[in-house]
């Protein structure tokens, strides 16, 4: 795990040197193609995978979502602190007439030195380099199922990606300057609070998980924040569209620890690095393949076509989670370690 997570920093680095330097298109979308930056506000790299497999095997079940909360809300109050920083380079250049351009490289410097700082304590870190304690041989039969479960459950998770990829937060910046003229300042604002929003809400997972299970709390909290989703499209007023943004944020979150708790819970301890790999890496690419679609649409319209878009998705997302494995036995957070075999 060490290795990795090592190795991971050293391909950050070389990321953030590489969009802090390069000036041609080629060049930089190689580096955005191979890189550890992501169009989401979300973490899509190897760094997720790994971390989610270590965190596992360090807690009982019943804590894992809220271990997974705690992790995510450390990188989700980073990321809103990034969207409120965003703003500072127009700020400088409306306050003190700097050029925009060398301030805005200078983000991919402090990136760069964020992945040293990370580097080296990963390198530090006690425990990485040995296996899972729990770790067990179980034979191909007794795997199968659950790998099949994995790989549905990919399946499910990229779709609701490939909508996510329609609203990534960049693109919503955008919507909003085309709809209502809103500054790049303003929508920084608006997206440093929606951040700690879903943050702040991840924490209500691990509770509201024990009382009704991994998978409901999955689905009914993430279905009502696609519906503020879609009705954000229609809105009026930017007031009304950003106040259904915030209630988005609010509650899309909730769903994330829940998720990733259940993936650890249908794989025996040895195999969930490869489980949250499968799981994660389909989501990537999936998030990355719809943006070019949503922007040819909000090239043609202001209207917020990616929204309706992305919000029916991931409601079908929600549904067919619901439908496959609203039944699936001792699924409820803290029963076991790991779960049962199917039938």
């Amino acid at each position: 795990m060490r290795t990795v997570l090592v190795a991971a920093s050293g391909l950050m680095l070389v990321t953030g040197v590489g969009f802090a330097t390069a000036t041609r298109f080629w060049p930089i979308l190689l580096i955005a193609a191979v890189g550890t930056l992501n169009p989401s506000a979300g973490d899509v790299s190897v760094f997720l995978p790994t971390e989610q497999s270590v965190l596992a095997g360090e807690v009982d079940a019943s804590d894992r979502p809220q271990l997974y909360a705690i992790h995510n809300l450390a990188g989700s109050f980073a990321g809103a602190f990034g969207a409120l920083v965003s703003g500072v380079p127009g700020l400088l250049e409306g306050g003190f007439g700097l050029p925009t351009m060398p301030i805005q490289r200078l983000g991919f410097v402090l990136y760069a030195l964020v992945a040293l700082t990370v580097g080296l304590l990963y390198r530090r870190a006690p425990g990485l380099g040995s296996s899972d304690p729990d770790a067990t041989t179980t034979g191909s039969r007794s795997r199968a199922r659950p790998r099949r479960i994995v790989v549905e459950l990919a399946a499910l998770f990229s779709l609701d990606s490939a909508g996510s990829g329609f609203v990534v937060q960049s693109l919503l910046v955008l919507w909003l300057h085309l709809r209502f003229d809103l500054s790049a300042t303003a929508t920084g604002s608006v997206f440093f609070a929606a951040g700690l929003l879903g943050a702040a809400s991840q924490l209500a997972c691990g509770p509201l998980a024990r009382r009704i299970g991994l998978i409901p709390t999955m689905v009914f909290t993430h279905l009502p924040a696609n519906v503020a989703l879609v009705a954000a499209a229609f809105a009026p007023t930017a007031p009304l569209a950003i106040g259904l943004l915030l209630v988005r944020a609010l509650l899309s979150q909730m769903d994330v620890p829940a998720r990733q708790a259940f993936v650890m819970a249908v794989v025996p301890p040895e195999e969930r690095a490869a489980a949250a790999g499968v799981t994660n890496v389909p989501r990537s690419l999936a998030s990355a393949a719809t943006p070019l679609l949503a922007g040819v649409l909000l090239a043609r319209s202001s209207f917020g076509a990616p929204l309706v878009i992305a919000g029916s998705m991931k409601m079908a997302y929600d549904v067919l989670l619901l439908w496959l494995y609203g039944s699936v036995p001792a699924e409820v957070a803290g029963k076991r370690d790991t779960m049962p075999p199917l039938t």
